[in-house]
């Protein structure tokens, strides 16, 4: 066991809050993310004893022949990389049944439990807490003068300038929002996201269970990349991956997506399923978008030279970039970020759902010059949602790279450079 460190240049999180509130709430709180996102950082915050379950031989020992002495130590206890040791996570539970105190343990883990690990958890005993990489409001990218929780709560928000331009804008989307990388450049930075990708594939993927192959999991991820915000076709990816030897079989995309998902590589867009006024079909296939959306332009091995010089490419990874910023600051909400797109092709990029009639629309536009069109289509989209049913739309917003000014339209839609977003 180890004493919490003192973190002096620990940068507040949007999920401390979210701790705060579960720790209070319950007995022990799991905190999962992908690798380096920040979990044990904010953990540490909370902590009054620490062990390293991937590292510590120590702790390993004891849970095998005598677990009770691990909980023989002030709390809260924080088991870092709990999944190194499965066992742990009954012994937790049990702890909570036994104790019946709040606060007690918190779990940092890179890989979601599998369902044998979790069934036995029991409902009010460990509750989950998902981080990701920080947005831009967390790395200081962004002034956070507009509010996501005040555009629910109907506060008319206005911001000065953004703190980005675009340029910089660019440069976020090939660093990310990893805390090791905030102060690196953008070559340092596509060299730790290459070796970080590599690492995943060989090895985390890999220690999932059954063996993946390397070379079609990068084949994959490649093709998730090009398909960024975007319902790409799962018999298309099946073609991308197998490469010139055919197609690979269903199960084993399925297999490989679901082995990306618990390592929270990639975070997918589920279908927003409103009433709507008309009888036009809506589109039900989800939107591929991963974590961060660093990873996407790691996978593709670009550059902001590269993105730059492809703008419809940049215009799908700066979407990336909004939506991971969009769900940070919508976890205190615990509100949902879905897409929508119906039969004729009309779309949205992001509704986020706080509940049935509480709900707002984004979409996102790399240019100021294309906001117009934006607000546009989505005042005709609020139109097409049945309003009886769900009640008019909280706000609508076009997010853009770059900008003079956040503020309201006179038509009522929001425009809000992203370097004004916060939670």
């Amino acid at each position: 066991m180890t004493l919490p460190a003192e973190s002096p240049q620990y940068r507040p999180r949007v999920a401390d809050t979210e701790l705060a509130i579960r720790l209070r709430s319950l007995g022990a709180v799991l905190i999962d993310g992908p690798k380096a996102c920040g979990k044990t950082a904010t953990a540490m915050q909370v902590a009054a004893s620490v062990y390293r379950m991937d590292e510590d031989l120590a702790a390993q020992t004891l849970l095998a022949n005598a677990p009770e002495s691990l909980f023989d130590v002030p709390t809260p206890i924080l088991f870092d990389e709990w999944q190194e040791t499965p066992a742990l996570w009954n012994r937790v539970r049990r702890q909570v049944d036994d104790r019946r105190a709040k606060g007690l343990y918190v779990l940092t883990g890179s890989a979601t439990p599998s369902d044998d690990v979790r069934r036995h958890s029991g409902a009010g005993r460990i509750g989950v807490l998902g981080m990701r990489p920080m947005s831009l409001y967390e790395s200081g990218h962004s002034s956070g003068e507009v509010s996501l929780a005040a555009l629910f709560n109907g506060e008319r928000q206005q911001a000065r300038e953004g703190a980005l331009d675009f340029l910089e804008a660019v440069r976020r989307i090939v660093v990310g929002g990893w805390p090791e990388l905030i102060a690196v450049d953008e070559e340092a930075a596509r060299f730790w996201l290459d070796g970080y990708l590599t690492n995943a594939i060989e090895v985390d993927v890999q220690r999932l269970g059954s063996s993946r192959n390397p070379a079609a999991l990068r084949r994959l991820l490649t093709a998730l990349g090009r398909g960024v915000g975007q319902a790409v076709k799962r018999k298309d990816l099946r073609a991308d991956v197998g490469g010139a030897d055919g197609s690979i079989a269903e199960e084993t995309l399925t297999a490989y997506l679901a082995a990306l998902e618990r390592l929270h590589l990639i975070e997918n867009s589920p279908a927003w399923r409103p009433h709507m006024r008309s009888r036009t079909p809506l589109r039900q296939a989800s939107v591929y978008y991963f974590t961060d959306p660093s990873l996407g332009v790691a996978a593709l091995k670009v550059g902001s030279r590269d993105l730059i010089a492809d703008p419809q490419a940049l215009g799908f990874h700066f979407e990336a970039l909004v939506l991971r910023d969009l769900r940070v600051y919508a976890g205190p909400l615990r509100a949902q970020v879905a897409s929508w797109r119906d039969a004729s092709g009309h779309e949205v990029d992001a509704v986020i759902s706080v509940r049935d009639d509480l709900w707002g629309a984004v979409e996102v536009k790399l240019s100021p010059e294309a906001v117009d069109d934006a607000a546009a289509s989505l005042l005709r989209f609020s139109k097409k949602v049945d309003q009886a049913r769900h009640g008019a739309p909280a706000f609508l917003a076009v997010i853009v790279s770059h900008g003079r000014h956040a503020f309201q339209r006179l038509d009522g839609v929001y425009q809000i450079p992203i370097g004004c977003l916060g939670p």
